[in-house]
């Protein structure tokens, strides 16, 4: 903010004038895009309601579906094309998939563990 003091000839203010002085600021957004895993190849994947097979099945993935994964979390022990894990891999709030049919080149987590 800044101030103009306006005086007489012998020092003393007479007026004070306020002036706001607005910057513009650009923000940059930066759009991210999650990271998509492959489903195996000839599979169409059961999404399920939590990380186990006595969950509910949601839905049903298409063949050559891909996903993105929000977090991982541990559950039931799956085997599938790329292994034998208990790493469920949550694609959407409520919808879980194993991570033995999802190609995510890693053994481990790949994504934040899920809260």
């Amino acid at each position: 903010m800044d101030t103009l003091d306006t005086t007489d000839t012998y020092g003393i203010a007479t007026a004070t004038a306020t002036a706001t002085v607005m910057t513009a600021t650009t923000a940059t957004v930066t759009a991210t895009t999650a990271t998509r895993y492959p489903v195996a190849p000839g599979h169409r994947l059961n999404v399920r309601s939590g990380p186990g097979t006595q969950y509910p099945i949601v839905r049903v993935l298409a063949l050559d579906a891909t996903v993105a994964i929000s977090c991982q979390t541990y559950g039931e022990w799956v085997t599938g094309p790329y292994g034998t894990t208990r790493v469920w891999d949550r694609i959407a709030p409520g919808e879980y998939v194993s991570d033995s049919y999802v190609h995510t080149g890693s053994d481990g987590l790949v994504a934040p563990r899920c809260a």
